[in-house]
């Protein structure tokens, strides 16, 4: 029945959406982001036997990565930076074309003691965000601030330990290089990838991640149970 595999497949990508909100990582945001693509194309076909009318109006709605859409007024997630640090400071650099020609109350910072959000609002009639959870260390949220210079954003996460070395940004990112590489392969399956992925951000991540992760879980064995091999 198509109109239940493109239910099926709306909610693979409701899933994969949320864990690529709550990665940090690069290799991670990679997997996930081609899967959200490889999604994406799959409900495209799907709607195109059922209606091309729906097909048409699905492309407007991808986001950039997929497609250069004609509207506006989504949220691009940030995932590519840079970040290095001083005595005091862990400094991260978001590069965004014109942002410092936005107004200033558009380009909001929110911190916490091992996290901080971004949100850049009306950048060429889009916002942009960035969330980056359990910081390798603790930090002072009165003291960190945030920076708009040209064509970039800087973060400055004020060390609550001065001059003590961030060997790395992010909890998860000091755990993934000191254990062993996970076991994902670009030439394997693509689906036997991301479990393999989604097995490591398992294990990595906090409860609520875990209860995501489960989630999913949970509704792909149902689908293997029902013979829809076709995903």
């Amino acid at each position: 029945n198509l109109s239940f595999i493109l239910i099926q497949l709306q909610k693979d990508l409701e899933e994969v959406k949320v864990l690529l909100e709550k990665a940090t990582r690069k290799r991670v945001r990679d997997a996930l982001t081609a899967e959200k693509s490889k999604i994406e194309t799959e409900i495209k076909n799907k709607m195109q036997q059922k209606s091309p009318r729906k097909a048409e109006l699905l492309d407007n709605e991808k986001p950039a990565a997929v497609v250069a859409p004609i509207t506006t007024g989504y949220t691009v997630k940030i995932s590519n930076y840079g970040w290095d640090q001083s005595d005091k400071f862990v400094k991260i650099y978001i590069t965004l074309t014109g942002v410092h020609q936005v107004p200033t109350e558009n380009v909001q910072v929110h911190f916490t003691e091992r996290s901080f959000d971004l949100l850049v609002k009306n950048l060429n009639g889009k916002s942009y965000s960035m969330i980056v959870n359990n910081l390798l260390k603790p930090i002072s949220v009165e003291g960190s601030s945030k920076k708009v210079k040209t064509d970039t954003v800087l973060i400055l996460c004020r060390k609550k330990a001065e001059n003590t070395r961030w060997d790395y940004l992010t909890q998860v990112e000091k755990e993934c290089k000191e254990k062993e590489k996970p076991s994902y392969d670009t030439e394997t399956d693509p689906s036997e990838g991301l479990m393999n992925v989604l097995k490591k951000i398992y294990e990595d991540g906090d409860d609520d991640m875990k209860r995501t992760i489960n989630k999913a879980w949970v509704e792909s064995r149902e689908k293997q149970a029902k013979g829809n091999t076709e995903f």
